[in-house]
């Protein structure tokens, strides 16, 4: 049996959603805590996870348009349905090149207001022209101004890269959003959306009066989707995905769970799904990395490779303060707060004591979806061409062919071009952690980088593989095979009954290539 159900795939706007019939999750419970707190708030989430639709239900809300909340929680407990005036400021229309084009942004956001409201003002400053018009509207209907500014930030990240159009942009944004608190008498309700909260010396100084709710655990289930509003809200799309896949519908679940669940918003919060890639999984009929695909800005893969960051630790072993994610200074170098913000990190732990979270991926979409992101960073794409893959890797293990698997490896490193200026010894733990963490797509990869040695664990279904390497000058091949041959070596897994094979490889870290390995069967074989 088929359903015919509008998915709201790309539709952002609450008015449109409700009028012309498309499912919705009723969020609307968080609209009206809100609204009767009045408190001016901020929301910090990932870009595609349901920020703009929130932020378009609360206009409906505070135009009074009760009609589109039929039936919805919210009209259990509102009765009175006021209408006030509402300047919706959207920061993500149009590109913003330098100061000059953001001035001219918000000079026409502002003339759309004062067109609306009947109102000029011979000023060329848009912060100055706003503050009156807010003034203006609220003289006008006695009641006072709801402002809601979606993606607060966008003109910023774009342009860190340069740091006089940077420090331009920020101010300009701080003067515009500063005027709120110089009109606060005339204000009902603020509340302003983005990806991350800019320190105290950017663009929120002025704006001190608000309140933050990003990582606050009643509004953890604010945007995205938990567990009980996928079962309860697209059984029907969960049922024919199964169907359209030949899988059960506790595989389907599993499925959606792995790929798109784990995010975590506060110290105790249930997980919660991307949207985004739900709603794209159910329309397209297929598991795919669909909110990846809309890309991860090269600034943060460049400040990953060119700062002193240790990849391997991405992978829930992440350690960092509570106060330390709301930070957002790029130009500091640090990459926590941004991939955190961004959505490629979540919290995985709280650690009372010290008062720290433990991060880690979210999923799997994010996890190799960010992995195959770096690797061209670390490895240049032409070496990742040359008949490379991930997969390849994991059937010639599959098929027990450790010889191929090996020649392969060798033949992957030696494609990367040496670079006199890297530490080559780091760089080959970087890439070697990348290959074998991408192959977890495939088959349950253990990986442990420490200093001058990497070890990988790779299982297959009758097999697990225990690589260890010796970078030469601090081991040969010979060396590492006794080491995994040492009875007090952790080897994982053999209660299971698998098969163990012990490889042990010598990496020249100048060279880059792997000069001679030493199987289980003590069986020398050189490759160079």
């Amino acid at each position: 049996m088929t359903y015919d159900r509008k998915l709201p795939v790309g539709i952002h706007d609450f008015e449109k959603l409700r009028r012309d019939g498309f499912l919705y999750v009723d969020k609307t419970r968080y609209v009206y805590d809100l609204a009767m707190k009045g408190a001016p708030c901020f929301l910090g989430r990932p870009q595609r996870f349901g920020k703009s639709l929130f932020l378009s239900t609360l206009k409906a809300y505070f135009l009074g348009k009760r009609e589109l909340f039929a039936g919805l929680e919210i009209d259990q407990v509102e009765k009175e349905w006021v209408e006030y005036p509402v300047f919706y400021v959207d920061m993500s229309i149009g590109i913003i090149t330098d100061n000059d084009s953001l001035v001219n942004r918000l000079k026409a956001l502002v003339d759309g207001f004062e067109k609306q409201w009947g109102r000029t003002v011979e000023d060329n400053d848009p912060a100055t022209r706003f503050a009156a018009v807010i003034r203006w509207a609220y003289e006008q209907t006695g009641r006072k101004v709801v402002v809601l500014v979606d993606d607060y930030e966008k003109p910023l990240p774009g342009n860190m890269d340069d740091p006089i159009v940077s420090e331009a942009i920020r101010k300009t944004l701080k003067g515009f959003y500063g005027v709120l608190k110089s009109v606060d008498a005339c204000l009902r309700f603020v509340f302003l959306t983005g990806v991350g909260r800019f320190p105290e010396a950017g663009v929120f100084s002025d704006l001190n009066q608000l309140q933050d709710i990003s990582m606050e655990e009643a509004y953890a289930g604010i945007c995205g989707l938990s567990e009980r509003e996928l079962l309860r809200d697209f059984g029907p799309e969960l049922r024919e995905l199964a169907k359209k896949r030949k899988l059960t519908y506790e595989a389907v679940v599993a499925g959606m769970k792995k790929r798109y669940d784990g995010y975590h918003f506060a110290q105790a919060s249930e997980g919660i799904y991307n949207p985004f890639s739900v709603l794209n999984t159910f329309a397209a009929g297929y598991f795919a990395d669909y909110w990846f695909q809309t890309g991860t800005p090269t600034s943060l893969v460049n400040m990953l490779k060119g700062g002193d960051f240790e990849l391997p630790n991405l992978d829930n072993n992440v350690r960092t303060s509570v106060r330390g994610l709301s930070d957002y200074r790029v130009e500091w170098g640090n990459p926590i707060p941004v991939l955190y913000q961004s959505g490629y990190l979540t919290i995985k732990e709280y650690d009372a004591e010290f008062n720290e979270f433990v991060l880690g991926f979210p999923n799997e979409e994010v996890k190799y979806g960010f992995l195959w992101e770096l690797m061209p960073a670390y490895a240049p794409m032409y070496a990742i061409r040359q008949d490379f893959s991930a997969s390849q890797f994991i059937r010639l293990l599959r098929a027990g062919d450790v010889e191929k698997f090996v020649g392969s490896l060798q033949a992957f490193l030696t494609a990367i071009p040496y670079d006199p200026e890297e530490e080559a010894e780091r760089h080959f733990r970087l890439v070697f952690y990348l290959l074998a963490a991408m192959m977890g797509q495939f088959a349950p990869v253990e990986v442990k980088i420490a200093r001058g040695r990497a070890d990988a664990v790779i299982q297959t279904a009758d097999t697990v593989y225990v690589l260890e390497f010796k970078v030469t000058g601090s081991g040969t091949a010979e060396d590492a095979w006794k080491q995994i041959n040492n009875p007090a070596y952790p080897i994982p897994y053999t209660a299971k009954g698998r098969r163990i094979v012990k490889v042990g490889a010598e990496f020249n870290a100048q060279e880059r290539v792997l000069v001679r390995w030493w199987s289980g069967e003590g069986k020398r074989k050189g490759i160079t």
